[in-house]
């Protein structure tokens, strides 16, 4: 692992990133784990295992997806469930047709964005999220369900409504009543933000523009933020260990194993299977055919996502390999894209030290 470690140390240097820190495991044991650099440039507060970050995108397939694979082992949601049937407000609308598993293939027909917390952030904290939701009930679709794979925020955000439904409590409390605290894992979180966040060492993020502050232990995502913090697509935050645990025994129950009982074995093979058709499992993103951020060297039998914030994962389910990458490559700015050429040659040099036949898989 010494050319990773060179990669990594190079990448602090070139100014890929402030600081990351990353986590390899082989067979659920942990083969390398290493930090890098600043967790903040301006204190100078260097980068730790322990270090808590900002996770944005990996919310979807960490809790949300997750959480709706909870519902179903519950008996109280199916894949093939209408939103209209679910929330009474997208009947009679081009949504209500809209399954559950199209949002989490990302096929929903939503679009991939929309900066709605400009028109949030004017109105009462208390009021916000239904002001959001109302955006998403008249959100035109720009496909027909089912039809067009669009990485959609959106999509993710109408989830975080169902579970809430359904469940009767915030997405947060969902989440860590019935996965994390089962599972014992303290370091996997959301941060609502009119909380205190508890005490542990952040990775900053970015000088944001519209707050007017250096945003550390406070979620990034400007639409998760406007509402509170807590959203499908983005709020959890945790340190690499903390990933590592949850994907460790995903990977264990994907096997057969049911060492703890909080995931069922058949769904967990389901939501970590990839639909050839839509190039995608539920939830989780897959190796693209060309130029993945997770290489060339990971196996088709794999998954994973990216995070804005500079993080990511990618969990190769044939070779029991994952490898984890928490950066603060938008501290201080946003406007830092170079994470985007490194990731595919990192991962090249991790799996490296693993594959002995080295002809590209993706």
């Amino acid at each position: 692992m010494k050319h990773v470690d060179r990669l990594m140390e190079d990448a602090v240097a070139n100014n890929v990133f402030p600081g990351g820190v990353l986590l390899v495991s082989l067979d659920r044991n942990i083969v390398f784990f290493e930090a890098y650099g600043d967790a903040n440039l301006f204190s100078g507060r260097k980068m730790s295992k322990e270090t808590v970050f900002d996770l944005a995108s990996l919310t979807k397939p960490l809790a949300t997806a997750l959480a709706v694979m909870e519902l179903i082992r519950q008996s109280r949601l199916t894949l093939k469930d209408h939103l209209g049937s679910i929330l009474p407000l997208f009947k009679n609308t081009d949504k209500e047709k809209i399954r559950v598993e199209n949002l989490l293939y990302h096929n929903s027909g939503l679009p991939d964005y929309r900066p709605y917390y400009e028109l949030v952030k004017k109105i009462e904290p208390g009021q916000r999220k239904d002001a959001l939701r109302e955006c998403l009930i008249k959100e035109p679709l720009i496909h027909s369900p089912g039809h067009q794979v669009v990485y959609s925020d959106l999509g993710f955000m109408v989830l975080c409504w169902v579970i809430e439904e359904l469940a009767g409590i915030r997405l947060d409390r969902f989440v860590t009543e019935n996965i994390y605290h089962p599972l014992g894992l303290k370091t996997l979180f959301f941060l609502p933000v009119d909380k205190k966040p508890p005490v542990a060492e952040f990775a900053a993020t970015e000088r944001c523009p519209w707050r007017g502050i250096l945003l550390e232990g406070v979620v990034h995502d400007d639409n998760a933020y406007s509402v509170g913090g807590i959203e499908g697509h983005a709020g959890l935050f945790g340190t690499a260990g903390g990933v590592f645990d949850l994907l460790s025994e995903l990977m264990a129950v994907n096997r057969g194993s049911v060492s703890t009982g909080v995931f069922d074995i058949d769904l967990t093979q389901r939501f970590l299977h990839r639909n050839k058709h839509v190039g995608r499992a539920l939830g989780f993103d897959t190796p693209s055919s060309k130029g993945s951020s997770c290489g060339r060297y990971f196996s088709k039998r794999t998954v994973g996502h990216l995070g804005f914030t500079g993080t990511s994962f990618w969990m190769d389910l044939d070779r029991a390999i994952v490898v984890i990458l928490l950066t603060n490559r938008i501290h201080p700015s946003r406007d830092n894209n170079r994470i985007k050429a490194f990731r595919p040659k990192l991962h090249d040099a991790v799996m490296e030290n693993f594959v002995v036949d080295r002809s590209p898989k993706c």
